[in-house]
């Protein structure tokens, strides 16, 4: 049996936050997806170039660069927001009345949690692959049959609920279930900013014990036990969603 030396409470916590990074990401990026895809969609030009722009960039840089450039970067931005309001705050009024002293009732510091700021990167990096993903499901859906739709009297939304909506997802599966495996796998990455994840606890414990192949090992098969489970899901979506088609 393999031996952790009773680090086995510890990496169970860093799954199970692991699994939280990973399923909070995934809600974030499929509404930042979903709105992406239908500002791509739109006949509005400044939806399309805002959502062009956000795809490509996102696309473009490497989820690492990402990761730091929203834990620190976006950290650093915040607190010199704050530090500025509270100064012009405090100028304005006391100027206003120099016989009183005012003072901000703002924070001077605001530290972003790593579990935040790591949930944020990564639904945000995703979102631009999700909104590529939706954008193609929902082109992939007649026309024909939404105009039907409006024809026989459907409201919009009832024609995106009946119609568009179980479509989209059954064309939107495959390559939805390839962007949810390689987040679960970027989730790695929150280790780097500090979060207590299964990786940051198997790399303390790899260091306390010197046995950085046993705890490495032992992370990646978690890693691939929760993408063979999640595998199954999906395949077991994409049969459910394709029943009307057999």
């Amino acid at each position: 049996m393999l031996d952790l030396k009773g680090y086995e409470w510890a990496l169970a916590e860093g799954a199970w936050v692991t699994v939280q990074v990973a399923l909070l990401s995934l809600l974030f990026a499929v509404i930042l997806g979903m709105l992406g895809a239908l500002a791509k969609l739109s006949p509005y030009r400044w939806a399309r170039a805002i959502a062009t722009i956000y795809t490509t960039v996102i696309r473009g840089i490497p989820d690492l660069i990402l990761m730091m450039l929203i834990f620190f970067g976006g950290q650093m931005l915040l607190n010199d927001s704050l530090y500025r309001i509270n100064e012009w705050f405090n100028e304005y009024f006391t100027s206003s009345d120099p016989t009183h002293e005012w003072t901000a009732y703002l924070p001077d510091y605001i530290e972003i949690s790593p579990f935040v700021a790591g949930v944020v990167t990564i639904g945000f990096i995703f979102g631009a692959y999700m909104a590529e993903t939706f954008r193609g499901a929902i082109l992939s859906v007649d026309k024909g049959e939404l105009e039907a739709g409006k024809a026989y009297g459907m409201s919009g939304f009832k024609s995106f609920h009946r119609i568009l909506l179980p479509q989209m997802i059954r064309h939107a599966l495959p390559g939805f279930g390839n962007n949810w495996l390689v987040l679960l796998k970027t989730t790695a990455l929150v280790s780097i900013i500090g979060l207590d994840d299964m990786v940051r606890k198997g790399s303390l414990a790899a260091g306390a014990t010197q046995m950085p192949f046993t705890f490495y090992m032992t992370i990646a098969v978690v890693f691939l036990l929760f993408t063979t489970l999640s595998t199954s899901a999906l395949k077991w979506a994409e049969r459910r969603f394709s029943i009307h088609t057999r």
